[in-house]
């Protein structure tokens, strides 16, 4: 598939993904969310790592609200079910790792599709908006999921509610993202960060994923004995005899994904 609103690089087994419609601060119309599902899916298979950026200065700002004509109230229902649904589960069941480089504005449907990845890195001049309220809608693409569970529900009510305008900085205090790095060497950062993910036990972090995403619904014993069963699946990997190994002749693992 060839894309026309996103940048796909597969290199070192790391997958970039960058929202490619700068002069409209990378707005989300439909033809971007059809991409999105198809790469991170194909991706799914031939990386250990995926990163979604942002290319011009901004990150996301959302749905575009001028997408080919004006959204009808009846539109709605249709296009979070059939094109947001099928792009946010993409992301949240990847089997590898998934992270968000928040190079600048993330808005709106833009924000969430940062906070459906499993680790958010921000530029410190990066700004988290749940906007919805300002052209009187709720929050979707999964924001009213997923920042109860990372940030709480005061803060989650209070950013909805208000839609008020939460720096990078205060993000990462929140704990509604993992880091906030100066914008001076964010991107050789980020990369850093994604080389260490491509070149790790991939099916530990396979494992990870599915451990934490489980948890939320399982009991203490279920989740005891999900992590029991995800650990003997990691025990037979090349990669923990790899990691035995470099541990015991104190040298650095060389693990394989496999």
């Amino acid at each position: 598939m060839e894309y026309a609103t996103i940048k796909l690089t597969l290199a070192d087994n790391a997958a970039t993904i960058r929202l490619n419609r700068p002069d409209k601060m990378n707005a989300l119309n439909s033809q971007m969310r059809a991409e999105l599902t198809h790469a991170i899916k194909d991706m799914s298979t031939k990386a250990r790592v995926i990163v979604l950026t942002g290319e011009g200065p901004a990150f996301c700002s959302g749905q575009d609200l001028g997408d080919g004509k004006s959204i009808a109230p009846d539109d709605l229902p249709r296009i979070l079910e059939d094109e947001y649904v099928p792009m946010l589960n993409a992301i949240y069941d990847c089997p590898v790792p998934v992270i968000a480089a928040v190079n600048g504005a993330a808005a709106g449907a833009g924000a969430n599709l940062a906070l459906a990845c499993d680790v958010v890195i921000a530029a410190e001049s990066a700004v988290f908006i749940q906007a919805f309220t300002r052209i009187g809608l709720m929050p979707d693409a999964g924001g009213t999921w997923f920042l109860p569970r990372q940030i709480g529900m005061a803060k989650a009510m209070g950013s909805m509610l208000f839609a008020d305008t939460i720096t990078a900085r205060k993000a990462a205090d929140w704990g509604m993202i993992y880091e906030a790095i100066s914008d001076e060497g964010f991107e050789a950062y980020w990369q850093t960060r994604i080389a260490q993910l491509a070149s790790g036990p991939t099916e530990a972090y396979r494992s990870i994923k599915q451990a934490v995403r489980a948890s939320y619904g399982n009991t203490v014993q279920e989740q005891l004995l999900l992590e029991a069963e995800l650990q003997g699946v990691c025990g037979k990997t090349t990669d923990f005899k790899e990691g035995v190994m470099a541990f015991l002749e104190k040298r650095p693992a060389k693990f394989q994904g496999k």
